[in-house]
């Protein structure tokens, strides 16, 4: 935390942070540490989850040896080894072999941003600087790790999550009720909005920097979208990688791709501690599993999870490609009790409100591996950059129509759009009026993605906060429509949807989990491959399927997306029924005063009636409805304390 110092004495500042720091020990249950400097009025907590360099010479906070910056961060530096071999010749000593000791010397010798740009990894990072007087936060590329600020009171807080920033007897912000029509919309609150007013989240690939003498004067709360500083931006990488595209043949790119995964792959099997994958038989993970595999002298640990009686099951595939490759397999099929068990831990797990409700599959298949390692690669990140969710097929279908209608009636069409409300996720005629005023591929996609079509007239009080699926071209005309949608999902879904939960569920159990196909190299090579080597005859994820194909057999290679997915609709007539009926009760929304009750109700009503869809639309009020009650729950026992 950063205050206007001084205001505590130094024993105090010590016990608050520890505090806060200690409302994260599943994220690092190995050590803990604090450092302080009541003078300059700023305190760091750290918890340790130990992988590389075990000893107590990993231990952070962590100084540098010149003495000028103190770092507490969370994640990994892949490339450590190489930059350590840099330093050594530039003549600078370690005394250990943590990734964090050289973060630090690298922070010396190349300053923050050329150690940004040089670092390849996940971190969330607090660096303070003695000789500036100033706190530096800063968030990997894609944003695989949290990073939260805010305020409580005077004083300025931060933390991998929320229930840190929870334990500061000052932090008494409300809710964002702007913030809470985008997860009405999108099931997540993208960055850097965040549920409570006063409180934003460091979006992927910036560093925000905050001098203590703004601190007091209070500046940092003022539009921290425009001071949070870009070292890595996703937009312009793939423009420029657009303009510059493979050239090549495609035996050419897969053979590129195949090397460049494989040592994305490889970076991230380094640790001290046993490391194994996440398995659902999809294409993603089976690249990463086979990937891993071939670079491995023993067999691999591999997870995945089954359900009972489903219909969807990808369990049998999974334990298929682990018997082809000779992993160490394990398997678990969970009933729909053992599914039901996890949702009364959600709120606490995510600490705040998430829609998806794959949260669920996610913390068991997590809960499994952490039984056996300490680390786990999944692998996220392969439908936003090979072109593989049918939504993008459904959404240039629907562009290519409205192009066929004569401007004159989709002028008229769109006059009608707005009266449509939530009926346009019902499909039929309201389905296509929603997207007939669209003025881009981005108009087009949003009204695929989103829940909640009206989510302000849902909300009491609020006026609505934009993301990124607000603009009609992502891309600012450079590439295709294709590659807009894509891009689109890099910057949010993936980031604030996916990432987080697959963050929230890893860590709950001290697990950590790290994505190959996410490295800033994979992605600005898919970035510069043309379509047709992404999406060809029918066949989504071309090119990574044919490095897959390097590894397996064909009838392994092609098989259907299933997802991973939970049956929302099914518990909520089922058993979480009277949970259910508890939450979205009228009196209880009427005295909350958050949700319009005319909204909400009816929609419950309809879905017990039989009336299709409206699942989606109230698990993220459900989820909300849970997290305030836990929300305002631990800040009751805070403030008793």
């Amino acid at each position: 935390m950063l205050l206007p110092a001084p205001v505590m004495e130094p024993a105090a500042l010590e016990h608050l942070a520890r505090r806060m720091g200690d409302a994260l020990v599943h994220r690092g249950p190995d050590d803990s540490g604090v450092w302080a400097d009541a003078g300059a009025g700023i305190a760091l907590a750290h918890r340790r989850l130990s992988i590389l360099d075990l000893s107590p010479l990993g231990h952070q906070p962590m100084a540098s040896n010149d003495g000028r910056y103190v770092l507490a961060y969370n994640g990994e530096v892949y490339n450590f080894a190489a930059l350590r071999a840099e330093l050594e010749g530039l003549g600078h000593a370690f005394r250990g072999h943590s990734d964090t000791e050289v973060l630090l010397a690298a922070f010396v010798a190349w300053g923050l941003d050329d150690t940004l740009q040089r670092a390849n990894g996940m971190f969330a990072i607090a660096l303070w600087d003695h000789a500036e007087q100033c706190l530096w936060l800063a968030r990997d590329r894609v944003g695989k790790k949290p990073l939260y600020y805010g305020w409580a009171g005077d004083a300025l807080v931060f933390g991998s999550e929320l229930k840190a920033l929870w334990q500061h007897p000052d932090f008494d912000n409300d809710i964002d009720r702007d913030a809470l029509t985008l997860l009405l919309r999108l099931d997540y609150i993208p960055a850097p909005h965040c549920i409570h007013t006063g409180t934003f989240k460091l979006m992927p690939g910036r560093a925000l920097r905050l001098d203590a003498a703004a601190v007091a004067a209070g500046a940092a709360a003022h539009r921290p979208d425009q001071q949070q500083i870009p070292f890595w931006n996703a937009r312009e990488r793939m423009q420029q990688a657009l303009a510059r595209p493979f050239i090549g043949s495609d035996d050419e790119a897969e053979a590129q791709l195949d090397t460049v995964l494989r040592d994305a792959v490889g970076l991230r099997m380094v640790a001290d501690v046993p490391v194994g994958v996440f398995l659902s038989g999809g294409t993603d993970s089976s690249v990463v599993a086979a990937l891993m595999q071939a670079q491995s002298a023993s067999p691999i640990h591999s997870f995945s999870i089954g359900f009972q009686g489903s219909d969807h099951d990808e369990a049998p595939l999974a334990k298929a490609l682990a018997q082809h490759l000779g992993t160490d397999h394990t398997e678990l099929y969970v009933s729909g009790a053992d599914a039901l068990a996890v949702v009364p831990q959600l709120p606490a797990m995510f600490d705040e409100p998430f829609a998806d409700a794959s949260q669920v599959p996610t913390a068991l298949v997590a809960r499994l591996a952490r039984g056996s390692v300490t680390v786990a690669l999944s692998g996220d990140g392969g439908d936003e950059l090979f072109f593989g969710y049918s939504r993008y097929q459904r959404a240039l279908r629907n562009w290519s129509l409205l192009g066929k209608v004569p401007a004159p009636l989709r002028r008229w069409m769109a006059t009608r759009a707005h009266t449509q409300g939530e009926a346009s996720r019902t499909g039929g005629l309201a389905a296509l009026l929603a997207e007939t005023g669209a003025r881009g591929i981005g108009d087009v996609y949003r009204n695929r993605i989103s829940r909640w079509r009206d989510p302000v007239a849902a909300v009491q009080g609020a006026r609505g906060a934009g993301s990124f699926y607000d603009l009609a071209d992502p891309l600012h005309g450079a590439g295709s429509p294709a590659d807009a949608m894509m891009l689109a999902d890099f910057n949010t879904y993936l980031p604030d949807d996916l990432l987080c939960k697959v963050d929230r569920t890893s860590m709950a159990v001290s697990l950590e989990a790290r994505a190959p196909l996410l490295d800033w190299r994979v992605a600005e090579f898919a970035w510069s491959l043309p379509l047709h080597m992404k999406q060809r005859d029918g066949v989504s994820k071309y090119l990574l399927k044919r490095v897959l194909g390097r590894y397996v057999p064909q009838d392994m290679v092609h098989r259907p997306k299933r997802g991973f997915g939970a049956p929302v609709s099914a518990w909520l007539k089922g058993d979480l029924r009277g949970w259910a009926d508890a939450l979205l009760d009228p009196a209880r929304l009427a005295a909350e005063g958050v949700f319009n009750v005319e909204a909400v109700v009816p929609l419950w009503q309809r879905f017990q009636q039989g009336e299709r869809k409206w699942h989606t639309h109230l698990w993220n009020v459900l989820m909300f409805q849970a997290w305030q009650a836990h929300w305002r729950a631990v800040r009751a026992a805070v403030t008793r304390g």
